[in-house]
């Protein structure tokens, strides 16, 4: 396993690199003002960038923007103060992070960079299709707050359909051995296909 190093990104450059990236794996283009007054997280193996995500600590959140109005009405979370919130957004990982133990680093940083952000509640939405980070994010002890298409205000741009949950702080961490469960499993998948690819290889040859 090769070494991931983190680091929050500053230069404007960096900042640029990390958007394209997002865009290019996950298909959404996040705004530059928004992304810039986030604290962006990546993690590189030397020169290279392999992964990242955005910390938002203050209002206005982009996913909330989303959200239908009536549905804002009825839910009795948002009635919270939104400066006891926080959103995880711009997550995204590099193919050349094959291994489980590789992803599972960028999980943990990621969830302790948000643990220590210090925020009640943590907020978390993606691709209504995407059925790996709904599982993901369950891990956390997410209670879902809406599911279907965003309300999309003029030049913005989003997932045709959203899940949008939200979390704990203190759930972040006492769900640490989920995360390891869920380590140790794709650990395992990930070995089981190693083999089976080498046996076709050795069978091919024979």
């Amino acid at each position: 396993m090769e070494a991931i190093k983190f680091r929050t990104l500053i230069l404007d450059e960096d900042i640029e690199k990390f958007l394209c990236k997002f865009e290019t794996y996950v298909r959404v283009k996040l705004p530059y003002d928004y992304s810039a007054r986030s604290r962006i997280v990546a993690g590189f193996i030397e020169d290279e960038m392999v992964a990242g995500y955005m910390l938002v600590t203050k209002p206005a959140f982009r996913s909330l923007m989303f959200v239908p109005d009536e549905v804002k009405s009825e839910h009795e979370f948002f009635k919270n103060d939104q400066y006891e919130m926080m959103e995880v957004n711009g997550f995204w990982i590099s193919p050349r992070l094959k291994t489980a133990a590789e992803r599972y680093q960028v999980w943990m940083n990621l969830i302790w960079d948000t643990f220590m952000s210090k925020k009640q509640y943590v907020l978390m939405m993606s691709d209504l299709r995407n059925e790996n980070a709904k599982h993901l994010y369950s891990l956390t002890g997410t209670q879902l707050l809406y599911e279907g298409p965003p309300m999309v205000m003029s030049g913005a741009k989003t997932h045709a359909g959203i899940r949008l949950s939200y979390t704990r702080r203190w759930q972040l961490l006492l769900n640490i051995p989920k995360y390891w469960l869920e380590y140790k499993s794709r650990e395992r998948r990930f070995n089981k296909r190693l083999k089976e690819r080498s046996f076709s290889r050795v069978a091919k040859v024979g």
